[in-house]
């Protein structure tokens, strides 16, 4: 906190972006410096996360407003934006996949923790080699810098509900079977539960029986082609770099989708 209040100090910032830390956001507005806070999903009703956006001259929100619209917001719509789903991949051109027979199936995970483990994934390869299977972000699987290539080449993905997950997901317009994975506040279930209202992706509670995956492809590929749109990837991170940039310089935004 030192560090912060020598920084405003210094830097003068004409506004700060917080991403989920009530104590920096309760310090900057002490410290007279504009916040925009960044929403999270979930059941964010406890007091610090309350007093968070109450302070806040202004609260981003990474995801549809036609899909997700949490009660604990309401009282601050005139100063939320409903962005859509940020992902960095936006505009990115879709990568040519190579030429396969089996479908490509790929499991997604990435590093806040996860229920799911490479042995798991052995399992249903296994039993079912008529799909080709590929993972990245399982403990024990290969990383890389860049996943958009193996987004783009997989036929359907099976991946947590994380935020930036989903958005990319959303950004290559995939069919996808989302099991959200715990998190403190039920944040990725409650961005499941908004995906599985919506029928954007088959939505789990738990890693599936063994013998499931066949008819769970098939629901994944029956979903609209196109209902990813509905999450609002394309544009997101402008809307929300056009957000910040007007509260720095002192406008006075209503909140909106």
């Amino acid at each position: 906190m030192a560090l912060i209040t020598q920084w405003v100090a210094d830097a003068s910032p004409a506004a700060a972006v917080v991403d989920v830390s009530v104590e920096v956001t309760t310090l900057l507005r002490l410290l007279g410096v504009p916040v925009i806070v960044v929403a999270m999903p979930g059941d964010r009703v406890d007091p610090p996360h309350r007093m968070a956006y109450q302070l806040a001259d202004h609260i981003l929100a990474a995801w549809s407003r036609d899909l997700y619209e949490p009660p604990w917001l309401s009282p601050h719509s005139n100063k939320v934006s409903y962005v859509g789903g940020i992902s960095r991949f936006d505009g990115r051109p879709q990568e040519s996949a190579e030429r396969v027979e089996a479908p490509t199936v790929l499991v997604l995970q990435g590093s806040g923790g996860s229920d799911i483990r490479l042995e798991m994934i052995d399992v249903c390869a296994e039993a079912h080699p008529q799909y080709r299977w590929r993972t990245l972000g399982v403990a024990g699987a290969p990383w890389v810098n860049d996943p958009w290539p193996a987004i783009c080449a997989a036929d359907v993905i099976v991946a947590h509900a994380g935020q930036n997950c989903i958005a990319d997901i959303a950004a290559a317009g995939k069919p996808a079977i989302i099991i959200g994975q715990p998190r403190p506040f039920d944040e990725q279930l409650a961005t499941a539960r908004a995906l599985s209202r919506a029928g954007l992706a088959i939505v789990l509670e738990d890693w599936p029986d063994l013998g499931a995956w066949p008819s769970l492809f098939a629901a994944a590929g029956a979903l609209e082609a196109d209902g990813w749109r509905r999450w609002q990837t394309a544009g997101a991170a402008a809307r929300a770099a056009d957000t910040v940039a007007a509260i720095a310089q002192g406008h006075s935004l209503g909140g909106g989708a």
